[in-house]
């Protein structure tokens, strides 16, 4: 009888530290941000597919004035994984950097950028048809990786107070 009753004052006293606890999408700045951000991603497949998955992360909303400009860089790499006696590949693995810079609507200022890595493989089958499909899903799957980790980088950086970047300043070059 009373070990259900130390469990429960345990549980209780546990809940109460997390009394200053707020989630990252609890703040209304976060949300408010995040649906502000109008993507321009790169032609191509994977452009389309990471413009698709971060709209979907930000809930873009787009009947409103963007108040950020996000300009996406993308660059992919295909390597062959375990590959057999006759050299053909039957694992890949791919890889997708995503470099972006967000900008501030309408003077253009840099607001924050970075760079998100996602790399995983896939099966590459005998039929053809089943090895462009498991392509395709990798990038697809890719994508939506890095449009997830862009949202979370954007996300505690509102959460922080979105602070725009300062520029760095240039140093001098010496002449010789």
């Amino acid at each position: 009888m009373r070990l259900p009753l130390a469990l429960t004052l345990a549980a209780t006293l546990a809940l109460g530290a997390c009394a200053g606890f707020q989630p990252l999408y609890g703040d209304a700045a976060v949300v408010k941000g995040l649906v502000a951000i109008q993507v321009k991603a790169p032609e191509g497949r994977t452009g389309y597919l990471m413009r698709q998955h971060l709209d979907d992360a930000f809930a873009k909303d787009h009947s409103a004035a963007p108040a950020y400009a996000m300009d996406l860089s993308l660059g992919e790499a295909r390597y062959p994984r375990g590959v057999r006696i006759d050299n053909t590949a039957t694992r890949y693995e791919y890889v997708l950097t995503a470099a972006y810079v967000l900008k501030t609507l309408p003077s253009g200022a840099l607001a924050k950028s970075g760079v998100v890595r996602v790399e995983l493989t896939y099966d590459s089958a005998d039929q053809p048809y089943a090895s462009i499909s498991a392509q395709q899903d990798a990038q697809d799957r890719a994508a939506q990786e890095a449009a997830r980790r862009i949202e979370l980088e954007l996300a505690v950086w509102l959460a922080n107070g979105g602070k725009v970047a300062a520029p760095h300043p240039v140093k001098p070059v010496a002449s010789r």
